[in-house]
């Protein structure tokens, strides 16, 4: 199962939470209390493993802004929030940077017919973002596009996220948290989750028994389902 601890902002919760078995640390360039500048970024991923994947977070920021911002920060992949175009995705995808496009789960209807796909219409049926390598699928709005801190219906959810993740890697966020990360998992079936409120003492801090023992939850959940 594939971790990422998302709103990083000093070095010491980077270092705890690689120790603690992270894959991934994500850094948010967005309106948040855990907003970190390029340079605050640059200067903790530099002291991080390289097998741990550094992810800008953005809303609707304008490519070159989110190039000069991978260049200088040494990011490996970007996670994006707002209305980006495929284009924009696959310009950033060539130059070797994982892409993860963010859905709110309210955005799930429009993206499949559940009944036709589950009778087997196939992806006819559906109409993924392209240019990504991951979706990751969030509690978010239109207003708050993430952090909102609030898990989504994961059952109500489960049989279109499921069939997804025949397509895409899933990536699941909103609400998790130490307590209930395994159960998500058990769920959903993803590949990957994302957490920020759910292990932290406050707003940008984090609580090293809270992302230690969900790393290890999330760990003991199910083995991803698509081999890429």
């Amino acid at each position: 199962m594939w971790v990422k601890i998302c709103g990083t902002t000093n070095r010491e919760d980077a270092l705890m939470s690689v120790e603690a078995g992270a894959d991934a640390l994500g850094f948010i360039f967005a309106e948040s209390p855990r907003r970190v500048t390029v340079e605050q970024a640059r200067d903790i991923a530099g002291t991080l493993p390289k097998a741990v994947e550094k992810i800008g977070v953005f809303v609707n920021a304008c490519l070159p802004d989110i190039e000069a911002a991978v260049a200088a920060a040494g990011l490996t992949g970007v996670q994006l929030h707002g209305d980006e175009r495929a284009s924009m995705m696959q310009q950033i995808g060539r130059a070797g940077v994982t892409v993860i496009k963010a859905m709110s789960a309210a955005q799930l209807e429009n993206i499949a017919d559940v009944s036709g796909a589950l009778a087997g219409e196939g992806a006819a049926a559906v109409a993924l973002p392209q240019g990504m390598d991951a979706l990751l699928i969030d509690s978010g709005t239109e207003a708050r596009r993430g952090g909102t801190g609030v898990a989504f219906a994961w059952q109500e959810t489960r049989e279109v996220v499921r069939w997804m993740s025949a397509n895409v890697h899933i990536i699941v966020a909103g609400g998790l948290t130490p307590a209930n990360v395994r159960e998500a998992i058990r769920i959903l079936e993803p590949w990957g989750v994302d957490v920020v409120s759910g292990v932290e003492s406050a707003p940008g801090k984090k609580d090293p028994a809270k992302v230690r023992a969900f790393v290890k939850a999330a760990k003991q959940g199910i083995a991803p389902r698509l081999a890429r």
